[in-house]
């Protein structure tokens, strides 16, 4: 019996002794996957190509040589001869406006001019009549003293006098009653409103038998008629008072569209304000963007993003911005050796908001790490002591990350 149990006791043990060797074997296989799996690296290959720098901004299109045709008479709308669309030549007819209260100014004008050319003639036969009147007395007196006492004669001299000083009143006179009435033709004349500009039709906010006086014109969009030359639409973007610094004439610009799909223009800075614009505290500078060629899809007013290249630098090393970092000391980069990855130092140059020029301590075809995974948490490098403008990273001249 004892012998019994004793092998029973025996038989226990070695089965304690099995789980315990399964269970150990299964926390070091747990364990050692667990540290494998712990930890893995998103890299990618340092490679030479082209690094742009570029500022971004958004606006919208305009139309740079334009006329807003708003008269500053009142009447009504006649004769409206264009729509929205229409070609037009500087000086064509666009509508008439009917006022009769300039009509009779005209009249009234003319008539009072008139009256002015009858008083200079008026005032000039006097002067002749006084002179001839003068000159026959003067004779008489010397062909028989005592006829015209002195006074006689002097008062006839005197009345020529008088009479020459009226005809200088009537041609003055004259001269601002002329200028009235060309002032009131002129005036009339804007009853017939014509083209400012060579142009199209941008806008027609008017119809025959529309009221100007009871029109507001207090906006530009707002006038009767719009015409602009289309063959002069720009962009105009706003630059915030930071990046406005880094943007010069003559600096290359690319363009994307909201409503133009897959769609991209370039172009060039033209003009830029002196002067910024303060908005809910934001100080913006109005940039202007002449296109290299205007395609026929881009319109007025289209919404438009830029990115203004500041820089571009070709046949340097690049890697993702994200994998360049700064201990206070300088920057570095990590770079995979197997699976372990080793700190070092580099000097970087250009740099954007995706990728960075490295100008020494690193080679081409280096894998830098760009990322950490663990089993719970992601940790992503990032670049500290940079901050870069938008990236214009052309395909094919860096390589995209990959886990290792």
């Amino acid at each position: 019996m004892a012998s019994a149990i004793s092998a029973l006791k025996k038989k226990y043990i070695w089965i304690a002794i099995i789980l315990l060797m399964a269970g150990g074997s299964y926390y070091w296989y747990s364990k050692s996957k667990a540290t494998t799996d712990q930890i893995r690296y998103v890299t990618s290959t340092a490679e030479k190509g082209m690094l742009t720098s570029s500022i971004s901004a958004s606006g919208n299109i305009i139309v740079d040589q334009s006329a807003t045709v708003d008269p500053t008479i009142t009447g009504t709308v006649a004769d409206l001869a264009v729509a929205v669309g229409d070609s037009v030549k500087k000086g064509q007819f666009l509508f008439n406006i009917v006022n009769g209260d300039l009509t009779v100014s005209v009249a009234k004008a003319n008539a009072s001019l008139k009256q002015s050319r009858d008083a200079v003639e008026s005032a000039k036969v006097d002067v002749k009549s006084a002179k001839a009147d003068y000159d026959a007395a003067k004779k008489k007196e010397d062909k028989t003293p005592g006829t015209y006492t002195d006074r006689q004669l002097k008062v006839m001299k005197d009345k020529i006098d008088t009479v020459e000083n009226k005809v200088t009143q009537a041609e003055n006179n004259l001269t601002a009653t002329q200028a009235d009435y060309n002032n009131t033709l002129t005036e009339a004349g804007k009853r017939r409103v014509i083209a400012a500009i060579d142009g199209t039709v941008n806008a027609v906010n008017i119809k025959n038998g529309d009221d100007l006086s009871r029109l507001s014109s207090s906006s530009a969009s707002q006038a009767p008629i719009i015409i602009g030359d289309m063959d002069t639409m720009k962009a105009q973007v706003q630059v915030n008072e930071i990046d406005i610094i880094g943007v010069s004439i003559g600096q290359k610009v690319m363009l994307k569209f909201e409503a133009l799909d897959n769609f991209q223009a370039s172009g060039k800075v033209e003009k830029m304000d002196s002067l910024g614009t303060i908005t809910s505290g934001v100080v913006t500078y109005n940039v202007i963007i002449g296109f290299d060629s205007l395609d026929n899809r881009i319109k007025p007013e289209m919404s438009v993003s830029s990115s203004i290249i500041t820089d571009v630098k070709q046949n340097v090393l690049i890697v993702p911005s994200s994998a360049v970092k700064n201990d206070g000391s300088g920057d570095y980069v990590e770079v995979l050796s197997g699976n372990t990855p080793e700190k070092k130092s580099v000097q970087v140059g250009l740099s954007n908001s995706t990728d960075t020029e490295i100008v020494s301590g690193l080679s081409e075809g280096d894998k830098v790490v760009t990322q950490t995974i663990n089993s719970t948490t992601t940790t992503s490098t990032s670049n500290t002591n940079r901050s870069g403008g938008s990236s214009l990273r052309l395909p094919g001249m860096g390589g995209g990350g990959h886990v290792d």
